[in-house]
């Protein structure tokens, strides 16, 4: 990674954005925060104030949180015990094509970017791996962080081995987000998750007539 010259004079937010977006035009991943401030030569402080703001405009990927120390909350055991497939893909037709219509209009080039990639299978990826980061890039490009959470909860449900459906064909979805195509961003992602739901049906009408 090339270092980036920083400009003489007192640091401040603006610059030190563009130095980070420097550097990430020379390609590869940023650095730990801690060499990150040593080489753009700034205060810790400054440089969190610069990556809070690329992340707050969708120009940086959220901070990871640390794992949780403590197993899942039991209510998840719950629900995977009291519900079922089809309502939680019930559930998901109704909030993700919402997700889509708002990732249209408010994502950044760089989330963008990130859906286009969770679109396909990466060759290193699982495919349910692939399918889970795709909607839940359409979800953070919504930019509503309630509905995202909402969102992190349903599918930690839906994921479940109980649960388990195979991903829907490609979906459309990434192009109209791309196109700033609000609708249909919203119907491309309706077709999608009906697809899926059609597949839990005839699955599920497998099993009964099989018993």
């Amino acid at each position: 990674m090339n270092d980036v010259a920083t400009q003489p004079g007192p640091a401040t937010v603006l610059n030190i954005i563009a130095a980070i977006q420097q550097l990430q035009e020379n390609g590869g991943g940023l650095p730990s925060e801690r060499e990150l401030a040593s080489r753009l030569k700034v205060k810790r402080h400054q440089l969190r104030k610069a990556l809070d703001r690329m992340r707050q405009s969708g120009d940086l990927k959220p901070a990871r949180t640390r794992r949780a120390t403590t197993t899942q909350p039991r209510y998840g055991e719950e629900l995977v015990r009291l519900t079922n497939p089809l309502e939680v893909i019930e559930l998901r037709l109704m909030l993700e094509p919402s997700f889509a219509r708002l990732a249209s209009l408010r994502a950044s080039a760089l989330e963008i970017a990130q859906i286009s990639q969770w679109a396909t299978t990466q060759a290193d990826a699982k495919p349910e791996e692939a399918d889970l980061n795709f909607h839940l890039a359409i979800a953070t490009a919504a930019r509503n962080h309630l509905a995202r959470e909402l969102f992190v909860m349903l599918r930690r449900v839906g994921i479940d081995a109980r649960m388990r459906v195979a991903r829907g064909a490609p979906s459309t979805c990434p192009n109209r987000i791309a196109e700033r195509d609000p609708e249909g961003a919203e119907e491309a992602m309706r077709t999608h998750l009906l697809l899926v739901q059609r597949r839990i049906m005839e699955r599920s009408n497998s099993g009964l007539a099989a018993a």
